[in-house]
């Protein structure tokens, strides 16, 4: 790893070029590999393939990357751009068959909703044994005879797993949060005096720093405190920090308002919290697809009735004063 794929991490990481940040499909190598070295299949998403190689060291192995369009292991084995067929392919592109001695190969266990090892042997001669969840344990496992034990197995989500994911959380909703606050200013004018630039400019302020503390309650607070907010789905936990965060934000407005101001403003920030928090529900691992799927028709029904109730009460609050 050199500066350049550092700076490229850091980039991916807070959401820089993230789509495109990938390298070519095929057989690659690290340190000295012979015929009977160890093969290990990892996806074509840049920091994917970095996060398997910079744990090569001391070790002599094939890497095998698969197409699976710049998407990470475990997304592309749920899309299935991360497959049998896939891997297969590239075994076969790559002549794989005819530069090691051996027919296995070793697939990450988030892998294995896209990759089943009979299908794989099957389509290509090569069995898949599957490793260790994390990367930086693939030096035991190799040293356990390629068995891992339960730790390596055990799918965790610390605080800092949690918080790494934040950069992200907040590069993919700047655009939008720019279109809102142009949104929030042109419609804060409007008033008794039918429009008011510097109406416009005193309320413009006050909700655009509201949109901006939900977006920190929803994207660092909550996935900060995950474990011990109330409540098992996403939309709720964010829905309790959203609620709290709109209480202090209004407690510290210095520029007048009205109670029909503070309740909008409160409102607001709970539906923001609510929804940057139940975005999430696809980086956990104890989420599935239906899971996500009912949560949201809960959560976005909520968020969007706070919404347009807040956006209702913020047009209308200058001449309920």
């Amino acid at each position: 790893m050199n500066l350049r794929d550092h700076l490229g991490t850091l980039r991916a990481r807070i959401g820089i070029a993230r789509n495109q940040y990938k390298i070519n499909p095929g057989l690659y190598c690290a340190g000295n590999p012979v015929p009977d070295s160890p093969v290990f299949v990892t996806a074509n998403y840049k920091l994917s393939f970095d996060a398997l190689r910079k744990e090569m060291k001391g070790l002599d192995a094939w890497i095998l990357v698969a197409d699976t369009r710049g998407i990470n292991v475990w997304c592309a084995a749920g899309k299935g751009t991360f497959s049998a067929d896939e891997v297969a392919l590239q075994v076969q592109r790559t002549g794989l068959d005819r530069i090691v001695s051996h027919r296995e190969l070793i697939l990450p266990q988030f892998a294995a909703t896209g990759i089943a090892s009979h299908e794989l042997n099957k389509k290509c001669g090569f069995k898949g044994t599957y490793g260790p969840l994390r990367a930086e344990d693939l030096p035991q496992f190799i040293t356990n005879g390629k068995q891992a034990d339960e730790t390596m197995r055990s799918v965790t989500f610390t605080m800092w797993e949690r918080l790494v994911l934040v950069p992200v959380e907040i590069a993919l909703i700047w655009k939008i949060f720019a279109l809102v606050t142009i949104a929030i200013f042109i419609l804060s004018g409007i008033g008794t005096e039918i429009y008011s630039l510097q109406t416009a400019l005193n309320r413009g302020t006050n909700a655009a720093g509201a949109t901006f503390f939900a977006i920190l309650a929803g994207a660092l607070v909550t996935p900060a405190l995950l474990p011990w907010i109330p409540g098992r789905q996403f939309w709720f936990k964010g829905l309790l920090i959203g609620g709290l965060a709109g209480l202090v934000y209004v407690m510290l407005l210095t520029v007048n308002s009205n109670l029909f101001e503070n309740f909008s403003l409160w409102l607001w920030i709970t539906a923001t919290t609510s929804y940057m928090a139940m975005n999430f529900t696809g980086a956990t691992p104890y989420t599935s697809l239906s899971g996500v799927e009912l949560e949201m028709r809960k959560g976005l029904t909520i968020q969007i009735i706070g919404t347009l109730i807040a956006l209702v009460l913020w047009i209308a609050a200058p001449f309920m004063a």
